[in-house]
């Protein structure tokens, strides 16, 4: 292994860092933002006034500048399937915000995932394609992935629930992913300078592919329970962004004599592993996201019926008619004929 793939390795790692930084904060924000059924783009409205979503966005754009480095050296299979561990940095960080263990289950699946992506960087060794891909082929790539996500987000329009979920997390997923692939392209032109980058085509997609992602997670958070969108996103992501790399970018794997099967198994344990892990983390968050939000139903439930309570007690006391005491009663003023009397003795 080269020093070029160790510092690939190091910056992917780093950028999962910073993704599973803003997961774990977008996904609270996502939960506890609003109590009401709202669009895609409302939500994303709502998150921008949230400081919280703010903490998470800053560490969504710190994986995109690190991933962007890690691409400028490396492959995008390589750099995509490292992603995954940001599961493995999202545990310790879960666990320290909602004051919690890490199970013995979750880490054995951690330790799992850690061994099942060594084993598919060693034996596979992913090998840079190009940085760019040919019209031809994002135009058939157009063709595929254009309707299959279109169908995504309508199909979460008219199913619910769990299903919603998953098929914004494809979205989240894939997007994230083409990201990664126009990431190439991108960083290659930037070294011709800022007006090569603009007449790069692939940059006119690059932004729109990293908001699509940023905006469809959020929504895929809201739509369901996370055990379903956060594994789908999270495995979404490296499948499309391999299958891309290899077939728009022309990236490798060393696949030769029994590798082929080692590999095979690596990549089937680290989906396995992956999605065990995702639905683990995503039950609990859900499970405290509950909790938190019942207490404050709680509160506002009480804080209420106390309101009516002294509402009651203020529309008592006005009803009550006012009894008038002996005592009370105003001294009797003197009388006219009094008065007159009184001055007629003094004139005297």
């Amino acid at each position: 292994m080269t020093k070029e793939d160790i510092a690939v390795i190091v910056l992917a790692l780093l950028a999962a860092f910073a993704s599973a930084i803003g997961n774990v904060v977008r996904q609270r924000s996502a939960q506890e933002i609003t109590d009401k059924d709202v669009g895609h783009l409302e939500l994303f409205r709502l998150s921008v006034r949230d400081v919280r979503w703010w903490t998470g966005a800053g560490g969504a754009v710190a994986n995109y500048g690190l991933q962007a480095a890690a691409l400028a050296l490396g492959s995008v299979v390589l750099v995509t399937a490292l992603q995954v561990t940001a599961l493995l940095f999202a545990l310790p960080i879960y666990a320290y915000l909602s004051r919690r263990r890490v199970t013995r289950w979750e880490w054995t699946w951690a330790v799992l995932l850690a061994s099942a992506l060594a084993v598919v960087v060693t034996v596979g060794d992913p090998d840079a394609g190009a940085s760019r891909g040919s019209l031809g082929t994002w135009a058939v790539v157009a063709l595929i992935m254009g309707p299959v996500l279109v169908f995504c987000v309508l199909g979460a329009r008219i199913w619910s629930g769990s299903v919603a979920a998953v098929l914004l997390a494809v979205v989240a997923g894939s997007s994230l992913a083409l990201f990664a692939a126009l990431t190439k392209a991108v960083v290659d032109a930037a070294g011709g300078g800022l007006g090569a980058v603009f007449r790069t085509p692939e940059f006119y997609f690059w932004i729109p592919a990293a908001l699509a992602g940023m905006i469809f997670q959020q929504s895929s958070f809201r739509a369901g329970p996370l055990t379903a969108s956060l594994p789908t996103s999270v495995v979404a992501k490296p499948l499309v962004g391999s299958i891309l790399g290899i077939a728009v970018l022309g990236e490798t794997l060393d696949t030769a004599g029994p590798k082929a099967f080692v590999l095979a198994a690596g990549v089937l344990l680290v989906f396995v592993a992956t999605v065990a892990l995702a639905r683990g983390e995503a039950a609990t968050m859900s499970m405290k996201v509950a909790e938190k939000l019942s207490k404050k139903a709680s509160g506002k439930a009480a804080q209420k019926a106390a309101d009516g309570g002294r509402d009651a007690k203020t529309t008592d006391s006005l009803a009550e008619p006012v009894e008038l005491r002996p005592a009370d009663e105003p001294a009797e003023l003197p009388g006219r004929t009094d008065c007159l009397q009184g001055r007629a003795g003094q004139s005297a």
